[in-house]
């Protein structure tokens, strides 16, 4: 328009077809400052289309794209899960962890910083990973901590462990938060810090080793009903909060959970947080008290359908 004083639909037109390098007639003759106009414009139109394709055709091929993708479906997965649990690290602990949480069909987000640990999950919430540093609170909200029920933090270093229970508390106050501890003074500072569980695997570990020597049957009794043996077995705990209204402050007589459900209930937690092993029938259900019923998966369906 400036150069060939062109009006503004037959400027737009030659443009269009110069940069699409149609070469279709010219609207009007060029002038000579026409033609280096264009040619420049040929040029740099050029050289955008080939650095349009070249970007293009790397992110494809470096697999951004992909990851791109499934960065979206992997957050819009944990945007609908509610009263999942949250594994920090895929080492030899969480991996354990994830094992027993898929047996009893608890959904699960793990967070592993290493890519080639990530490769070699194939469970089938495989869909749920999130690959990035779990210290992070962005890391541990973009894994919906605050919506989540519990979390499992088993990194190799207790100070990396430390970091990601204070964070999750402040996070999630009412989350039940499971650390992992190597050293021995470690266990006292992640409880001071909020969690409310540390496990020490090496002493646990030998400690179950000497008591399968002095009593194996009875330590592979309760593996097998804790989660470690078959499908069918199922110990769970039912809270008072979680009983229906009808059932509440009533004792275990009336109860009546093995005539109606087949289970049977073996401990009771009282509200000041003592345990009883074989409660009395005339216990009664009170505030913040738990039940532990032991029973198959049947048994156990059969008793929320009808207590809860």
């Amino acid at each position: 328009m400036l150069i060939e004083k062109y009006e503004f639909l037959d400027a737009f037109y030659m443009t269009i077809i110069t940069v699409a390098t149609v070469g279709f007639q010219e609207v009007h003759p060029l002038s000579q400052d026409g033609r280096i106009f264009t040619s420049f414009l040929i040029i740099t139109s050029f050289g955008t289309f080939a650095y349009a394709v070249t970007s293009i055709s790397n992110y494809i091929a470096e697999g951004k794209f992909n990851e791109y993708f499934k960065h979206v479906k992997v957050t819009a997965a944990i945007e609908k899960l509610e009263d999942h649990v949250i594994i920090c690290g895929f080492g030899r602990n969480g991996r354990q962890a994830a094992h027993v949480l898929k047996k009893h069909n608890t959904r699960f987000v793990v967070i592993e910083e290493k890519k080639e640990v990530i490769d070699t999950i194939t469970h089938r919430h495989s869909d749920l990973v999130i690959h990035g540093d779990g210290t992070h609170d962005e890391i541990l909200e973009r894994a919906g901590i605050k919506k989540a029920k519990a979390i499992i933090t088993t990194l190799p270093f207790d100070a990396d462990n430390l970091f990601i229970v204070l964070s999750a508390r402040t996070l999630n106050p009412k989350l039940i938060i499971i650390s992992r501890a190597s050293e021995d003074n470690s266990d006292k500072k992640l409880k001071l810090a909020g969690a409310d569980n540390v496990i020490m695997p090496d002493k646990i570990g030998g400690a179950h080793m000497a008591s399968l020597v002095m009593k194996p049957d009875v330590m592979e009794f309760l593996d097998f009903i804790t989660g470690q043996g078959g499908d069918n077995i199922r110990l769970e705990e039912i809270t008072f909060e979680n009983l229906s209204d009808e059932f509440k402050n009533k004792t275990i007589r009336e109860l009546e959970v093995r005539n109606r459900s087949g289970a049977n209930i073996i401990g009771f937690k009282t509200g000041n947080g003592e345990y009883v092993i074989n409660p009395n029938a005339d216990t009664k259900i009170i505030p913040d008290a738990k039940l532990f019923v032991l029973g198959t998966t049947e048994q156990i369906t059969k008793l929320k359908e009808l207590f809860i």
